[in-house]
């Protein structure tokens, strides 16, 4: 793949994800790669509307020019997210990533409304569209490029959890379809009389500010606080679980500060009978685990309760008092 071997000779030690430098490194190196790509688009596209007078395809490029606003937002997020912690924000800057995700949602959807009004006009006011050989040769070569960023920033958004590659690997894909389809409409409006031209840029239009608001909803769940994933719930019950001494745990919270910056807080029900050393150190071997695999800093408080006495020979065995989710539980309940 092109995009691990640009990583592996642009970025130092690419592999460990972890480090705030690597992750700033992964979104300064898509972010550039963004802004290289989107302008050879813009200046292609435009070229080319303007030859064969397509609005569509003067939309299309002006959709791609927002693109390299996105780009630019991308740099800004990935510095900015890296920034350690200081006194106001002792949890570090991760937000600032989903910041940037709402910025890019707010660009895309503004140029969306623009092409919205331009597709109007152009439906009110129909002219020819020009056939040209070469620009749709052009065109199909932007999709080509397009399908690569979204490749690009979709593997990039997996390795570093980048919810801002995320949005711009959508925007991508969604790029690279409204490019079809404006090579389509091109063909096609050779051979019918109503303005296909202006009809596909009302698609495009629609399309661009479906994607917007799509990318925003997830960006202000995220600033909000949305609920952890179900999965990572189960991962973090299961791993506590595990522990030879825990019976049961409950009232997990889990508070994320950004990729790579997510806290959490647990507990987890004890034997009081127990020796509060041993268990302490079993508690903080649980901790030590759930960072190193999850990448999540939790705390374990650990509540010390009664067993109930035992049951006479026939009767049901007793469970913890107060106890929340018990060892096999999670798995009874998948």
């Amino acid at each position: 793949m092109l995009i691990r071997a640009i990583i592996k000779a642009f970025i130092k030690n690419h592999r460990d994800t972890a480090d705030a430098s690597v992750r700033e490194a992964y979104g300064v190196l898509s972010g550039v790669l963004g802004i290289l790509c989107n302008l050879v688009l813009f200046i292609t596209k435009l070229a080319v509307g303007l030859f064969i007078d397509s609005i569509a395809v003067v939309s299309d490029a002006f959709n791609n020019l927002s693109d390299l606003g996105s780009s630019l937002v991308t740099v800004f997020g990935a510095k900015l997210s890296s920034r350690p912690p200081d006194k106001e924000h002792p949890h570090g800057h991760g937000r600032f990533e989903y910041v940037a995700s709402l910025a890019v949602a707010f660009i895309i959807f503004g140029v969306g409304l623009q092409i919205l009004r331009s597709s109007v006009e152009k439906i009110i006011a129909p002219k020819a569209v020009l056939f040209n050989p070469l620009s749709l040769g052009l065109l199909v070569g932007s999709i080509l490029i397009k399908v690569w960023m979204y490749s690009y920033n979709k593997y990039i958004g997996r390795v570093i959890n980048s919810g801002v590659n995320r949005a711009v690997a959508r925007d991508s894909l969604n790029d690279a379809l409204a490019t079809g389809a404006v090579i389509a409409g091109t063909v096609l409006g050779r051979y019918v009389d109503f303005p296909v031209d202006g009809l596909l840029g009302l698609v495009i239009s629609l399309l661009i500010m479906y994607s917007g608001f799509s990318i925003a909803k997830d960006s202000v769940n995220l600033l909000l606080g949305a609920p952890p994933d179900p999965q990572l719930v189960d991962n973090i019950c299961s791993m506590v679980l595990k522990g030879k001494n825990v019976k049961g745990v409950h009232d997990l919270i889990v508070h994320d500060y950004g990729p790579g910056r997510v806290t959490a807080s647990i507990h987890a029900e004890v034997s009081h009978t127990l020796d509060i050393i041993d268990i302490h150190s079993e508690i903080d071997e649980i901790e030590q685990r759930i960072e190193d695999q999850l990448g999540i800093n939790i705390v374990i408080h650990m509540d010390p309760v009664r067993e109930k006495p035992q049951k006479a020979p026939g009767e049901r065995s007793g469970t913890l008092k107060g106890a929340g989710i018990q060892p096999g539980d999670i798995d009874k309940a998948k």
